[in-house]
């Protein structure tokens, strides 16, 4: 991946200026990195260390409490993906006031769905599309897909083709009525079970807290990290999900600039 790192992000827009020897992630990769966010548990990813990537983000849900906005935006956070929905009938109760107060701050924000293989892709769609309205959407919505073994409802694993036919179904649909192409989320092993190989013109947002996507994710283009979830942000109590997008800054705002656009209009 070292020679396509570049490539992350497909759209031409994005790359404007880049190339395999211009990267800034590439030029950077010989220089300590400092340290943007603590992390109570920090991992030690090598020389390609989450800190050389210039935009970092947090994910949220109701487990963050109360959120001081404008110091988080202050700290440095770039973006933040907010949970919306689960399943067919679930509203993350803090996604409303999340949502408003993401706005208010001038942080760039994307609503999420936790998918549950128990219910199907359209009463998930109808549902999602009944909580985040159209008007507010700037980032693309993602569509949140990993096992939850955990989970006192649904614990279903369907067959790869099934997984892949459900969240087409959904990301369609989503797509349809936004007017932008989701971004998928995944973990590791649902990666490797159902999505290795598959859906390469979306943009991936993966998980991997241990190593570098590149050894967790053969071959499979990223355009967001996660790379901890034991973050500390200013703005935030308690441990927080952290972050990076694959380009310079210069790319993100290019990026945000782009996929702000309704495509429907």
């Amino acid at each position: 991946m070292r020679r396509l790192l570049f490539c992350v992000l497909p759209l031409a827009l994005l790359l404007a200026g880049c190339s395999s020897t211009g990267y800034d992630y590439l030029e950077t990769a010989s220089i300590k990195p400092k340290t943007r966010f603590k992390d109570t548990d920090p991992q030690d990813f090598g020389p390609k260390h989450p800190q050389q990537n210039a935009v970092h983000g947090i994910d949220i849900s109701k487990w963050q409490g109360d959120i001081d906005w404008q110091t988080v935006r202050k700290s440095g956070v770039a973006f933040a993906f907010i949970k919306a929905t689960e399943g067919k009938d679930r509203v993350d109760p803090r996604f409303s006031e999340y949502w408003h107060e993401a706005a208010s701050a001038g942080i760039p924000h994307a609503p999420y769905h936790f998918y549950y293989f128990c219910s199907s892709a359209d009463d998930q769609a109808d549902w999602f599309i009944r909580n985040v309205p159209r008007e507010s959407m700037r980032l693309p919505p993602v569509l949140d897909v990993e096992w939850n073994a955990e989970s006192k409802t649904c614990r279903f694993r369907p067959d790869p083709a099934t997984v892949r036919s459900e969240m087409q179904r959904f990301m369609d649909r989503l797509e349809a009525y936004y007017g932008k192409r989701p971004i998928i989320y995944t973990s590791v092993d649902f990666h490797r079970d159902n999505l290795a190989g598959y859906f390469q013109d979306y943009h991936f947002w993966v998980r991997s807290t241990a190593k570098h996507p590149e050894v967790t994710y053969a071959d499979r283009r990223w355009a967001f990290w996660q790379y901890t979830s034991t973050g500390v942000i200013p703005g935030i109590q308690g441990p927080t999900d952290i972050n990076v997008f694959a380009g310079s800054a210069k790319n993100w705002n290019n990026w945000v600039a782009d996929v702000s656009k309704d495509r429907n209009s």
